[in-house]
């Protein structure tokens, strides 16, 4: 069983992925699960430029379209609200979205690359105490700004032993040197394989123990083909975590890392 806790849909910058995307490359790859959030959530650009408001997607709206697009496949795909931390908070209408569609609903996220906004500030704690009320762990992308740096996730979790956190790409673009640290320093935070080689993985499950880790991908972010070539044609890591990986872990191991941790954070089970 394989469990793809970071997926997306949503059209916005220079994406463009859709549910049918998702399924298809689901199915070809043997994945039985996936969460996904909305990238139309996204507050600023690459270059941390505001999104344009007529492009800007309101929080409770994004929510109702990530959920109408992902209600003709509930036993697959799994929704992360995307979490618009720059400019917008949880109010009384999200929370209902949330009560009306908590089955179907895993957890929130976080992009503090796409916000400008960390993890650590206090005004986030909003969203901490909605993620504590029904119990959702908090899923943020790490690297690529200093308010995405792992740093600042580690002091939310930190702050809220009381949730679950997981680092998302463990500070893309670095060696994941640092997250690869922060990650054994506590109990309720945890890392993703997304776009991480898998000696890093292999490092963090030989340091900290092999419920630390989660498999990721991003998938589609580069088409159907993601999780097998990139763009201009090269192999994609993810091929090895689909099989070599397999043969450098115990199988107990590896469905860890595949499907177990997954299930146990996210309450799959």
């Amino acid at each position: 069983m394989i469990i793809d806790t970071h997926a997306h849909i949503g059209s916005l910058l220079n994406f463009n992925m859709t549910v049918g995307q998702v399924l298809r490359s689901m199915e070809r790859f043997g994945i039985d699960f996936s969460l996904v959030s909305n990238i139309e959530g996204a507050e600023t650009d690459h270059q941390g430029n505001p999104v344009p408001p007529k492009f800007s997607v309101p929080q409770n709206e994004l929510l109702r379209r990530t959920l109408a697009a992902t209600a003709c496949a509930p036993d697959k795909i799994g929704v992360l609200p995307w979490m618009r931390i720059r400019n917008e908070l949880p109010d009384r209408e999200f929370k209902k979205l949330i009560d009306e569609n908590r089955s179907r609903i895993f957890g929130l996220k976080l992009h503090p690359f796409h916000a400008r906004v960390a993890p650590d500030e206090e005004r986030l704690e909003p969203v901490y105490r909605l993620a504590a009320e029904y119990d959702l762990p908090v899923v943020s992308h790490t690297g690529g700004c200093e308010e995405a740096m792992s740093p600042h996730l580690y002091n939310a979790a930190k702050r809220h032993p009381e949730l679950n956190f997981v680092m998302v790409h463990m500070d893309l673009g670095t060696d994941n040197r640092q997250a690869l640290d922060l990650l054994g320093e506590l109990p309720n935070l945890y890392g993703d394989t997304t776009w991480v080689p898998i000696t890093t993985t292999l490092e963090a499950i030989r340091r900290w123990g092999v419920q630390k880790m989660l498999f990721g991908t991003d998938n589609p972010i580069d088409g159907e083909e993601t999780l097998l070539h990139n763009p201009i044609g090269e192999r994609s890591l993810y091929q090895q975590y689909f099989h070599e990986l397999r043969e450098l872990l115990p199988d107990e191991a590896y469905q860890h890392l595949m499907h177990k941790n997954a299930e146990r954070i996210f309450h799959l089970i």
